[in-house]
């Protein structure tokens, strides 16, 4: 089952292309986290589109209070060379164990590569899943789609913020 609005995102610990440890509950009050899950270093597609973000992340990132990984399940090696290669700002989280992607329900089992599938997550700064979807394996996202994402996640936070007593 896809998480859904409101769930606890599951914790995890993974490590990024300099293989360090980079856990999740450590941004909990801190800050929101985007997790962009794909499929492979070096494809491309996710080239591609971690080549676009890249650029983009200022934007992504107004105001600094939000953090974005692309989770695959490569190894810490092959993540430390993409990311020289393409300079990408952000850390790339290495699941080779295949446990948050099964975790995120964004594990491609049925998949011939035993991989991740493409898909987006964004947890807000209680831990909760503030938005998740699963995008065509194919299809790449786009920069506007996650500016959309994470803008949506913040006008929900500021509606819960409204204060008053709900109607019935």
């Amino acid at each position: 089952m896809p998480l859904k609005v409101g769930d606890a995102a599951p914790d995890f610990e993974l490590m990024n292309q300099e293989k360090s440890p980079v856990k999740l509950s450590s941004f909990r009050g801190k800050k929101k986290v985007v997790l962009l899950f794909y499929p492979m270093d070096f494809s491309p597609v996710c080239t591609d589109e971690h080549c676009t973000f890249g650029p983009e992340l200022g934007k992504v990132n107004a105001g600094d209070d939000t953090v974005v990984f692309g989770v695959s399940t490569d190894s810490p090696f092959c993540h430390a060379a993409f990311k020289k290669q393409y300079q990408i700002p952000y850390d790339l989280l290495a699941d080779v164990n295949r446990t948050v992607s099964k975790d995120y329900n964004l594990f491609w089992s049925d998949g011939p590569f035993n991989c991740s599938k493409r898909g987006t997550v964004v947890i807000d700064k209680d831990g909760k899943v503030a938005f998740w979807q699963e995008q065509p394996t194919r299809e790449g996202r786009k920069t506007e789609q996650l500016l959309k994402w994470i803008a949506t996640e913040t006008a929900m936070q500021q509606r819960a913020n409204e204060g008053g007593d709900a109607v019935t």
